[in-house]
C-alpha cells in the first residue's frame, strides 16, 4: 500500500505523522500542501471519503484562518464556499492529510493511524 501524504515541513504535527509512517515502514508520496495543494476536486473527494464534516478540513489554528475571519464565515458558508476557501490556499487546510484512495485521515492521532494505516 502506498499512501498520498499532504503536509508542511514546518508543521510539528506533520513531522510526528511522518515519523510514525516511517517507523511502521509505510511508503508514501509526499506533497507540500503549500506549494502543491490539493485542488478543489481533490479536496471534495478527500472530504467525501473521510466521513468528516467539511469544517474539520480547516486549519483553525492557522494565521491565515484568523486573518480571513473564517471562524465566523465557516459557520454559515455553503459547501461550495467552504471548498472554495480550502482550495484557495494550502495554509487553510488542516494537515497532514493522508489517503490510500479509499481511506482518509486528517491531522495526526496515533490511535487513528494504528487503526487506519497499520497493516
Amino acid at each position: 500500500m502506498e499512501l498520498t501524504y499532504y503536509g508542511y515541513s514546518r508543521c510539528g504535527t506533520c513531522r510526528k505523522a511522518k515519523q510514525w509512517l516511517e517507523n511502521e515502514g509505510i511508503a508514501y508520496n509526499e506533497y507540500d500542501i503549500v506549494t502543491e495543494p490539493p485542488n478543489r476536486e481533490e479536496i471534495k473527494s478527500l472530504w467525501k471519503k473521510s466521513g468528516l464534516e467539511l469544517k474539520k478540513f480547516f486549519n483553525t489554528s492557522g494565521k491565515k484562518y484568523r486573518e480571513l475571519g473564517l471562524k465566523d464565515k465557516v459557520k454559515s458558508a455553503s459547501e461550495e464556499e467552504l471548498l472554495d476557501y480550502l482550495s484557495s490556499d494550502g495554509m487553510l487546510v488542516k494537515r497532514p492529510i493522508i489517503t490510500d484512495g479509499r481511506n482518509v485521515t486528517v491531522g495526526f492521532k496515533e490511535d487513528q493511524f494504528e487503526e487506519t494505516w497499520k497493516q
